[in-house]
């Protein structure tokens, strides 16, 4: 009798990695109930059944964080039932024409078993997280005890560094302290109409600490071509979600490519309680990371969620940006103390 082939994690995962990589085209992108419902009366679109519909398609594409709270659509200053029909909510990035699959052929895993250690010399995903940090230790931004960038609760302790967490084709459980963003989000969170500054993100009953793990600006992965040609037409009608993936540590002169989260986006703020971090999960290529949203201060119950559109500016350049013709540019309204005045709208 023949005998059955012994079949061990490390054999499955080299045969998984062979494999085409499964990831979403913008192409793909569902349309079918937006274009159904924005084909109904007004009436309808401003109703409690538009709302409860909203919360349900989000609630159904959270297919890959089930165990984060729902999401509530809440609009006590308008008549408007929902945020427009044109939104997709979505933790993926959608790949663009002419931008290449994810790269899991060149990824490094670690073989470890159980839970990874950040200390451990044998640990692939933690040499790769140290190979990076190398430079924000050198400058003393990050100590040389560190013991990986996330705590024992899963809060991120420094900011503007890369974040490399373990990947499909790792050994360790799915509890290993760093499998934080693949987790989802923890944190119940609304969708809310504000008085001034149209739909936002807001913090739901409980506090949310430092470093915590919010959502990931998600959207369609673009050649930056593609962003500086839509960015174009966007800026004549006023609206950008274009963000240009040119973090310091890709050391590119320029971007090689951009996320337009046209469809969603959090609300601005000139005093942000939340910032973008680049990681990377399942994928090798440096220039592609997920744009993943951190709160950088402890966010209050019901509090707004937000990050700087603009960037870190000064006042020199919001003089600047409030002298441009492009409607992109429009007056602030976040109302903190100390607004630039202007933001991209």
């Amino acid at each position: 009798m023949g005998e059955y082939p012994v079949v061990t994690w490390n054999s499955y995962s080299h045969a998984q990695r062979r494999l085409p990589p499964k990831y979403r085209l913008a192409k793909d992108l569902p349309h079918e109930l937006q274009d159904r419902v924005n084909a109904l009366p007004q009436s309808y679109r401003d109703s409690p059944q538009a709302a409860a519909l909203f919360e349900a398609m989000m609630d159904e594409a959270m297919d890959d964080e089930l165990e984060a709270p729902p999401i509530s659509i809440i609009n006590e200053v308008t008549d408007e039932g929902a945020p427009p029909w044109e939104f997709v909510y979505t933790n993926q990035m959608w790949y663009g024409e002419g931008v290449p699959p994810p790269d899991i052929k060149n990824l490094v895993s670690c073989g470890c078993v159980g839970r990874c250690d950040p200390k451990a010399k044998t640990c692939g995903c933690a040499k790769r997280q140290h190979h990076h940090l190398k430079q924000y230790i050198d400058n003393g931004t990050i100590p040389k005890d560190w013991k990986g960038v996330y705590d024992g609760k899963g809060c991120l302790q420094w900011f503007g560094v890369p974040i490399f967490e373990c990947n499909d084709f790792c050994g360790c459980d799915e509890d290993c302290p760093n499998r934080v963003v693949q987790r989802g989000r923890r944190y119940a969170v609304s969708i809310k109409r504000t008085e001034s500054k149209g739909w936002g993100v807001f913090n739901g009953p409980k506090r949310i600490p430092k470093g915590s793990f919010i959502g990931t600006y998600a959207g369609e992965l673009l050649t930056v071509e593609e962003s500086d040609h839509r960015g174009t037409l966007y800026n004549k009608f006023g609206r950008t979600y274009l963000f240009d993936i040119d973090f310091h540590h890709i050391g590119a002169d320029e971007a090689t490519y951009s996320v337009d989260a046209y469809h969603a986006g959090n609300n601005h703020s000139c005093d942000p309680n939340c910032e973008i971090n680049a990681c990377y999960i399942n994928e090798a290529n440096i220039e592609k990371p997920l744009l993943t949203v951190f709160t950088k201060r402890e966010v209050e119950p019901f509090e707004e969620l937000s990050f700087s559109y603009m960037g870190n500016i000064d006042d020199d350049a919001a003089k600047n940006a409030k002298a441009n013709n492009d409607a992109v540019y429009a007056e602030c309204h976040c109302g903190s103390a100390n607004c630039l005045g202007v933001l991209f709208s």
